[in-house]
């Protein structure tokens, strides 16, 4: 048996049934539900062939051509989903807007005795869904500070104390500046961000406060949700105010064993905002492997910048707190709790 269902219903009812992505590998590859098994019903070449099909001569033409694909592979395909499902037989099925793909899929594994759930609308639906989401009144508590502050370990303590967070750059793959990418996964695009977000967003209590990282409008290659920035942008900022001795330490132990082309190739993206001169003096230092001195660099760098996003907010939205150098992180974390903010 096929049941059609709602967004919420097939995100949130039969959480233990496997939700199978029936569109191309490079679809599934660019952005798809988190946690959601590929289960392509055309491969990309195929599914071009069939699309150009139905364009030059209809869809009769093309339906015909993708049954002589699918065809052949229809026993195997059953046997892979009896086995994703293993003894429940339940599976939930969606393609980009709840069409052909995952009907065709529902019907084959309905004819074989398996029980199937078909998002209406598909994936379409599914990402209007994430992006009317963010469009809500979090209660955000903005943690900022300087670069090399630590702020994602106090976050990751502040979770460990039992309040809610959110890793932003931990979900972006990227520390957050021009050298955040070092010894970093591959980021994922933009909407894939957007999905893993609002899966991370929709496991908290959004009506109490969740404590995220102050971030510019993008991580890396990756754009915020622009209700997510403004919002963030409103919220109450908590400014741990690190000695720059403790902050370069932080990011000796962060950057201590990537190598010099790393390093270099990083420098060159603020190159122009560095001005020539501090960047041949940076660039110098990593020639001599003084990474301290580099750091210090690129540390008081960023600190300007930083120091002029804090000036555009309202001095009242600003709590500046000054950590002392022997506070390592859980001791931040347990202080800022305590504030309860």
């Amino acid at each position: 048996m096929t049941t059609s269902l709602d967004i919420e219903d097939f995100l949130y009812d039969h959480p233990s049934a496997p939700i199978l992505d029936v569109r191309s590998e490079s679809e599934y590859a660019h952005d798809h539900i988190p946690n959601s098994i590929s289960f392509p019903l055309l491969k990309d070449e195929e599914r071009a062939e069939v699309g150009t099909l139905y364009k030059k001569t209809g869809r009769e033409k093309a339906i015909e051509r993708g049954l002589e694909i699918v065809g052949p592979r229809m026993a195997e395909m059953v046997r892979k989903a009896k086995k994703i499902a293993q003894s429940d037989h339940f599976v939930k099925i969606y393609c980009w807007r709840g069409g052909m793909r995952s009907k065709s899929l529902a019907w084959l594994l309905q004819t074989a005795g398996m029980q199937t759930f078909i998002l209406n609308g598909g994936y379409k639906t599914y990402r209007r869904y994430v992006q009317a989401y963010f469009h809500q009144a979090f209660q955000f508590r903005v943690l900022g500070g300087y670069t090399g502050s630590g702020k994602t370990e106090v976050l990751k303590y502040i979770k460990e104390l039992g309040r809610q967070i959110i890793d932003l750059e931990g979900l972006a793959n990227h520390r957050g500046s021009a050298f955040g990418s070092i010894s970093m996964p591959v980021q994922p695009s933009t909407k894939m961000f957007e999905n893993v977000l609002f899966q991370s967003l929709s496991e908290l209590d959004i009506t109490k406060p969740i404590w995220i990282e102050d971030e510019s409008r993008n991580i890396g290659k990756i754009f915020l949700p622009p209700d997510i920035y403004q919002v963030m942008k409103n919220s109450p900022i908590v400014f741990i105010d690190c000695d720059i001795e403790v902050r370069e330490k932080h990011l000796m132990a962060l950057y201590g064993g990537a190598s010099i082309q790393e390093l270099t190739a990083s420098l060159e993206k603020i190159m122009k905002r560095l001005g020539y001169e501090l960047y041949r003096q940076a660039l110098d230092c990593l020639e001599r492997n003084q990474l301290d001195a580099f750091c210090e660099i690129v540390l008081k760098y960023y600190d300007r910048s930083y120091e002029g996003l804090i000036k555009n907010r309202q001095p009242d939205q600003v709590k500046r707190i000054p950590i002392p150098s022997d506070w390592q992180h859980p001791k931040i974390a347990e202080y800022l709790v305590s504030l309860d903010i």
